[in-house]
């Protein structure tokens, strides 16, 4: 296992506001936006790619900036939404007796408050139904045969995955497994796998978890059992404590300062921990499950950061470790449930290994930094749609990086609520190229939907929207960021 080589990222510090700004609405308003709807590709002159401003309710946690809720004029711009509707012919395999598949309708919620709901929004109109739609009874059929066969199809299982993977009979976990790479294709491989990983990281967590007086007296128990029963004392004598075993000891391969320096990024992931999904009773609160889902979560990024000196923890990380556990801890078999923290450890290595070099400090001006990726984004989006670029980077001088960072080093949990990022989630990992270029196409897509608000805006308004992205329908944004995959292929 590969591990990476990272570096701590801080959050910029609030965004200056400049005194003066480009005045883009003029009384002429209503010829412009006609005008400069003609000179965009006909394609994007669908109404496909126009969504309904709406005020936005959400919780917005670890924003770059400050931000307030603001009427400008383009809110009053109608948008309307039209939701594409994808049919999906369910396979043969799926009428196989083993499994039922029924029209049952699962409710995303929080596992320890069975009365309130994920989406705390009531008004949000865009939020993801309740019921189960025919076409997601149709997906869990296919994915149920595909996940029963004795070698799964990965080709047919990301095509599948990429649509959405419904809520409930724990095929998420299994899907999700597979398409990081954790689970083999072949069935039967799964059970020995599982067992071995699992062993190892209770082996981690054993030998790194543990205190340096734990280790002494590890230590201390070893010479025990090598001296003869009428030289033991149970002690070590002061000539047999070694210098790297002294709680003063600077020595780099001392265990007593490898502990204190490690004491402060515990203490940052304790922190951040607590503040994950504060809104979610399964990771917040003074439940016995809530407090055990947070160490869960403790100890992996203290083993991961262990395991990878040279990237140790990076603020964000837990925000995108929380969907991998929340999935697996959730599982309806209690025995996959019970294992979802070494599960979530190495599915959590294996995800952030595809985004490693965004946090390396020394390519930061590579072609593979973290700067190159937001201008890859900056050039898709001038690609499909030049107006949009050109009002935004060079007419109000919204600098990309003000609100893609955060898109992309936290794989948009930030952006949008907890059950619609598993949903996006679905898409990013099943690409078989990787989570990035999907990563990038949904991105595009989310400045699109909202191409003419941003149009009609300044840089205040502009940057506020983006910072605080407006509730969408999310099958509608992925099938946009679809869209794009096919416009650039052509």
């Amino acid at each position: 296992m590969g591990f990476l080589v990272l570096r701590e990222k801080k959050n910029p510090s609030p965004i200056s506001v400049p005194q003066t700004f480009v005045d883009f609405i003029g009384s002429n308003l209503d010829s412009n936006l006609a005008m400069a709807k003609e000179r965009i590709p006909d394609w994007l002159n669908s109404s496909l790619w126009s969504t309904t401003p709406s005020v936005d309710g959400r919780l917005h946690r670890f924003s770059l900036s400050p931000t307030t809720t603001t009427t400008t004029a383009a809110a009053a711009v109608s948008e309307p939404i039209v939701q594409p509707t994808v049919p999906v012919s369910p396979p043969a395999a799926a009428s196989r007796p083993q499994y039922t598949v029924t029209s049952q309708k699962y409710e995303f919620r929080d596992p320890i408050d069975k009365n309130s709901n994920n989406n705390s929004n009531d008004n949000d109109q865009n939020a993801s139904p309740s019921g189960v739609s025919p076409d997601d009874i149709s997906r869990q059929a296919q994915l149920l045969a595909e996940l029963s066969k004795k070698v799964v199809n990965f080709r047919e299982l990301r095509r599948i995955a990429s649509q959405g993977i419904p809520d409930g009979a724990g095929i998420r976990s299994t899907v999700w497994k597979l398409l990081l790479g954790y689970l083999p294709p072949d069935r039967l491989q799964w059970s020995s796998e599982l067992a071995k990983k699992r062993s190892e990281y209770k082996q981690f967590k054993e030998e790194l978890l543990m205190n340096p007086t734990e280790i002494t007296r590890k230590l201390e128990k070893s010479a025990v059992d090598d001296h003869s029963k009428s030289e033991s004392s149970g002690l070590l004598s002061r000539s047999q404590v070694t210098h790297g075993e002294h709680p003063l000891s600077l020595g780099e391969s001392s265990i007593w300062n490898q502990f204190f320096q490690d004491t402060e990024i515990i203490e940052q992931i304790d922190r951040d921990v607590k503040r994950t999904h504060p809104d979610m009773h399964f990771f917040s609160g003074d439940l016995p499950l809530a407090k055990s889902n947070q160490d869960a979560l403790k100890d992996i990024l203290i083993v991961f950061a262990k395991l990878n000196p040279g990237i140790r923890y990076v603020q964000g990380m837990n925000e995108i470790l929380a969907p991998l556990f929340y999935v697996f801890r959730n599982d309806p078999d209690e025995e996959m449930a019970a294992a979802a923290e070494a599960d979530s450890f190495f599915c959590f290595v294996e995800l952030l290994s595809g985004f490693r070099d965004h946090f390396c400090k020394q390519l930061d001006n590579s072609t593979v930094g973290i700067r190159s990726t937001i201008s890859r984004l900056s050039q898709f989006l001038k690609e499909h749609d030049e107006e949009l670029w050109r009002h935004l980077e060079i007419t109000t001088k919204v600098n990309p990086q003000f609100y893609a960072f955060r898109w992309i080093t936290l794989l948009l949990t930030q952006e949008f609520n907890f059950a619609d990022s598993l949903h996006i989630w679905d898409t990013l990992l099943s690409d078989p190229e990787g989570p990035l270029e999907t990563l990038l196409r949904v991105c595009c897509a989310m400045l699109i939907l909202v191409r003419r608000r941003l149009l009609a805006g300044d840089f205040t308004s502009n940057l506020k929207l983006l910072q605080n992205y407006p509730s969408s329908n999310i099958s509608h944004l992925l099938y946009v960021a679809n869209k794009l995959r096919s416009q650039a292929s052509n």
